[in-house]
């Protein structure tokens, strides 16, 4: 395995760093590695990133926090909050150059959403590059309190009679989620289909930026939701609704976000691309670590990046997972993951599911060459390129792009070499 770098840098000794040449050499001191040395030097000090108050944000914000990005050469790099995933994308549509950004902590399907065109202005196509994956795991679904009777877990069925009584009454039965065709939106998408609830004819579906679900759902305005945390853990610390699911519960080690480029940053940066990637990296080791969660949860909990207490963050960090509904787990294995096992790789049999489960809700044509498509976005030779000039132990670097068949909670198995198959058994999908 890769070494974890533990190796804490105190924030106020960072803040008495002042130069940038002084500022490097103490990063290399508590983070020694020769790749500094060995990598070619960046062609820019820095790009503006994204992100998003999630805690699968958090390997930019650690490697902001802990000049790792510094060590790499990029001591100016600005990672910047933004509102919501609609606003993450019209940023990365304007680009730095036009008081935009290059990068960002993204939902893994919107840079494919965005190379093709569609969901931007005019459906005019981006050029976009997925270059590494920054987690697996520890999105939830909620429910608000009043279906906490219906005995809801991962079996959403329990929730059908209670929606066809809402409706029959007049009302309407909402599943928010974060943007169309991400990640969010197709866990709850499939969560709600294997139970036989059709989300394009049960339900309404919305779309609420992460931080403001918990406020959303405490005043009426949605049913169930799907988001990353820390918001399903705030929901339950807040008594406003409980989890009726980890999306880990779906599928087991799923990919979640990703550092999604524009195209054209990386033709002119080629070495900042990689010197990036090499940053982020060194970050997902250390936020993997059991060790540093505490410190995590305290540094993505301050003002600057989610302001939130610490304790919103912590439990799901370390696989405590209090539901909210009498079920209270310890320890379990559905923490977020940031590097062993693989995370960090983008591999493309995943990006080739997430295409298909568009395909199933007729975000892209049934007719969409997926393969093609991965191989123009999906930049997984950035990330060994940057992997080999860290370091990375040849057991942490897989053989091939492909994870091989995955199966799901209901019992379904995606075959990367055959979506169509996969998209056959589908009872309950748009596409036709």
């Amino acid at each position: 395995m890769t070494k974890i770098f533990t190796t804490a840098i105190s924030r106020r000794s960072m803040l008495k760093t002042t130069a940038a040449a002084a500022l490097i050499g103490a990063v290399r001191s508590a983070f020694p590695s020769g790749a500094f040395a060995a990598a070619a030097t960046p062609e820019v000090t820095g790009i503006k990133l994204g992100f998003i108050a999630l805690t699968d944000a958090a390997p930019l914000i650690v490697a902001k926090e802990m000049g790792l990005f510094a060590k790499h050469g990029l001591p100016d790099v600005d990672v910047a909050k933004q509102a919501s995933w609609g606003a993450t994308r019209d940023n990365l549509v304007l680009g730095g150059a036009a008081n935009g950004i290059d990068g960002a902590h993204i939902l893994s399907p919107l840079p494919y959403l965005m190379h093709t065109g569609k969901v931007t202005q005019n459906n005019k196509p981006v050029p976009m590059a997925l270059v590494a994956r920054l987690n697996y795991d520890s999105q939830g679904i909620s429910v608000a309190k009043e279906y906490a009777e219906t005995g809801v877990q991962l079996d959403s069925s329990k929730l059908k009679a209670a929606f066809e009584k809402k409706k029959a009454e007049g009302k309407e039965v909402k599943a928010a989620m974060t943007f169309p065709g991400g990640t969010h939106d197709l866990w709850i998408r499939y969560w709600l289909a294997a139970g036989g609830i059709d989300p394009n004819k049960d339900v309404s579906t919305i779309v609420v930026p992460p931080p403001q679900m918990v406020a959303n759902m405490k005043v009426g305005n949605m049913d169930v939701f799907c988001v990353g945390e820390p918001w399903n853990e705030q929901l339950v610390n807040q008594g406003i609704g409980f989890t009726a699911a980890t999306t880990g519960e779906l599928w087991k080690g799923h990919p979640e976000k990703a550092l999604g480029l524009r195209a054209d940053w990386i033709e002119k940066n080629p070495n900042a691309a990689k010197a990036l990637v090499m940053a982020v990296m060194e970050a997902q080791q250390w936020c993997d670590s059991m060790d540093n969660k505490a410190e995590m949860a305290e540094i993505l909990g301050r003002r600057q990046w989610f302001n939130v207490p610490p304790k919103d963050v912590l439990g799901r960090l370390k696989g405590d997972i209090n539901y909210g509904n009498g079920r209270v787990a310890h320890g379990t294995d559905l923490y977020m993951k940031f590097w062993a096992g693989g995370v960090s790789y983008p591999f493309k049999s995943h990006d080739t599911w997430f295409m298909a489960e568009n395909i199933r809700w007729g975000n892209f044509a049934a007719d969409t060459d997926i393969k093609a498509l991965v191989d123009q976005v999906n930049r997984e030779d950035i990330w060994r390129d940057a992997a080999k000039d860290l370091g990375v132990a040849a057991a942490d670097i897989p053989a091939t792009t492909s994870r091989g068949k995955e199966t799901f909670f209901d019992g379904k198995v995606f075959d990367p070499d055959n979506p169509s198959a996969y998209l056959e058994s589908l009872a309950i999908k748009a596409a036709s």
